[in-house]
């Protein structure tokens, strides 16, 4: 068993907006991401969605409210909710979500990354 420093793999992630999954906790994947810009808007029909900010800054736009977000701060986006993430300066984070959770829900765009992407792209980075 080893540890893994949520920071320095989310900074090491070679993309924006392209999570990387670091651990499964029983159906659940813990994911780490660099961030900047706007995301898609989306959502996740069956699944809550957590974000944990590690470093800087993350908004969560809803339709009809905002929610920011500093270091150390968790939200949870409620299944089925639409919703836009923003970091206006580039934003450190850890997304936790049931391993059945689609990156961008039905929504396929560039930036669609399926599990099977974000554990590739892990092995990468940590060398798992």
């Amino acid at each position: 068993m080893t540890s893994i420093n949520l920071r320095t793999v989310a900074a090491s992630c070679p993309d924006t907006w392209s999570p990387i999954i670091v651990a499964d906790v029983n159906s659940t994947a813990i994911k780490v991401a660099r961030v900047q810009g706007e995301f898609v808007w989306h959502d996740h029909e069956f699944e809550d969605e957590a974000f944990l900010v590690l470093q800087g800054s993350l908004t969560i736009r809803y339709e009809d409210h905002e929610v920011i977000l500093k270091a150390g701060d968790l939200h949870v986006v409620p299944r089925g909710v639409s919703h836009c993430p923003v970091a206006k300066e580039e934003c450190l984070i850890a997304l936790i979500e049931q391993n059945s959770t689609a990156h961008t829900g039905k929504l396929e765009t560039t930036r669609t990354r399926s599990n099977a992407q974000q554990r590739n792209a892990a092995r990468e980075v940590i060398g798992n």
